[in-house]
């Protein structure tokens, strides 16, 4: 039950009537068993809110992070009175469900339905709470309520802000697979046709037998490989976990890894997914078209406060990637976890694969290292300096061992990575 405003006025109002017209113990007790009738009548008057039957139109919805969804409940009502009153759809507070609350009028024998719109700014899978019906009687001054567990989820999916730099990498995509007048040549690239030798050309491109059958000088032009595997690999372990700006490093992680997933799909290769830690957190093998496969199975992975087993992570790429494949590490660039993880497993991984190794740097720490002032921003600076000169040492340290790095901001990571996919390509080291 449920009482309103109208019933605080009504008591106040008996009240000073009762002070001015009958000022004793009997006016007092006389407004209140007014008011008590009143709420009981009101209460049978109303209609059942527990009768209603309550669907929700849809079991579950998707979103990406940021973006709204509307979810719809559609109440029933089979009695014989009319529900008239307020409806609550709980759902988690990271859904910014709205409106907080909404009037529902239903009829005898009708239905009604309600939608709330969802703006969820957490990714995962998330569950409606229990929808409360409040039903007021005619006098509005009681109502009867009653909860009903109707389900439903939402799947937050990762953003893909990085989405935006798809089309400028997909057009220097198509110049690489020769779609435009630019050719690309180089060992390890696939043949794509003969031409005539013009001034610039690399002479080590002159097919010689070709030349001596023709009364021009003739050279091989190449295109990119294709169908080639790339193997996304995420560490979902605790240097995902620290915070740059306001969201963990995994988000800027997984942004990449969406770009890259969706620029490789379209350059004909195969793209795999893993992300580990002590465990293998998700997988995708063999999906058909990678980027919706990838978005579902992101959608729930959050960074786990433990240190990632590199062994772990080493043996199942070894054993998902039987073949040659570019394999994309997005990890931390820490000192003490390239020297005591990643750095003993380098040598089978790079025996069989290329790998390229995607770390994501804290602007703010740049920022601090150039800061002067006070005592504090210089002692700031400097411990920043020593930051950044460890992260530099680290990405040399893994380039001499034959591994590709990238160090970029977590604006900068996804452009950078997928830039880094082409260079790679156009050189024919996938």
């Amino acid at each position: 039950m449920a009482v309103s405003g109208r019933l605080a006025a009504a008591a106040a109002v008996g009240a000073l009537l009762v002070g001015l017209l009958v000022p004793s113990v009997a006016g007092v007790v006389g407004i209140v068993a007014a008011l008590a009738v009143a709420v009981v009548l009101d209460l049978v008057r109303a209609g059942s809110p527990r009768g209603l039957r309550l669907e929700r139109a849809d079991e579950l919805v998707s979103v990406r992070r940021g973006e709204s969804v509307p979810t719809s409940v559609v109440a029933t009502n089979p009695s014989r009175r009319r529900v008239a009153g307020v409806v609550r759809d709980a759902w988690p507070p990271s859904c910014h469900a709205a409106p907080a609350s909404q009037s529902v009028d239903v009829p005898p024998g009708e239905r009604r339905r309600v939608t709330t719109t969802l703006t969820p700014d957490r990714r995962g899978e998330h569950a409606a709470a229990r929808l409360t019906v409040r039903s007021w009687g005619p006098l509005g001054l009681a109502a009867r309520q009653a909860s009903h567990a109707v389900g439903g989820r939402v799947r937050v999916l990762p953003e893909f802000a990085s989405r935006r730099h798809l089309p400028s990498r997909l057009a220097r995509l198509r110049e690489l697979d020769g779609r435009r007048a630019i050719q690309v040549r180089g060992a390890g690239t696939e043949f794509d046709s003969l031409r005539e030798y013009v001034g610039g050309d690399d002479v080590r491109s002159i097919d010689w037998r070709a030349s001596a059958r023709s009364s021009e000088t003739m050279v091989r032009t190449w295109r990119p490989e294709r169908d080639r595997h790339v193997l996304v690999v995420l560490d979902t372990g605790r240097t995902a976990a620290a915070l740059v700006g306001t969201a963990p490093r995994l988000d800027a992680a997984l942004d990449a890894a969406l770009l890259l997933a969706a620029l490789a799909g379209r350059g004909g290769d195969r793209v795999d997914l893993l992300a580990v830690d002590r465990t293998v957190r998700a997988s995708v093998i063999g999906a058909r078209d990678p980027l919706p496969a990838m978005t579902t199975a992101l959608s729930g992975v959050e960074p786990a406060l433990v240190e990632t087993d590199m062994r772990l992570l080493a043996a199942t790429v070894l054993r998902r990637a039987s073949r040659r494949s570019l394999v994309v590490l997005f990890t931390g660039l820490d000192d003490a976890a390239l020297a005591e993880g990643l750095e003993p497993v380098l040598g089978p991984l790079l025996h069989r694969h290329t790998l390229l190794v995607a770390g994501v740097s804290d602007p703010d720490v740049t920022a601090m290292a150039a800061a002067r002032g006070d005592a504090e921003a210089v002692y700031g600076a400097a411990a920043a300096s020593v930051a950044l000169a460890e992260r530099r040492d680290v990405a040399a340290r893994l380039t001499r061992r034959g591994v590709e790095v990238v160090d970029a901001g977590p604006d900068e990571l996804a452009p950078a990575v997928a830039d880094r996919y082409l260079a790679l390509k156009a050189r024919g080291r996938l």
